[in-house]
């Protein structure tokens, strides 16, 4: 198994896809908070406690909030 890398071992690119890719995650992130916070509990699948504890999981949260978790909005009209 190879070692992990440190930070100033990496290339210049690679260190601009990690910043890239961290400050989407961010973005994803707060723009889902942001969508959730703006709806009431009727325009919501399920609760909003639960929907802002499930977006505390990197993409997987926030992308799944937008797609299933908007009533009338996401993936499951």
């Amino acid at each position: 198994m190879a070692r992990k890398k440190s930070w100033s071992e990496l290339s210049g690119g690679k260190k601009f896809l990690v910043l890239v890719f961290s400050l989407a995650q961010i973005a994803l992130t707060v723009a889902g908070y942001r969508d959730l916070a703006k709806r009431s509990d009727d325009e919501i699948e399920g609760s909003k406690l639960a929907w802002g504890v499930a977006m505390l999981a990197n993409w997987v949260g926030p992308l799944a909030y937008f797609a299933k978790g908007r009533k009338g909005l996401g993936l499951n009209d």
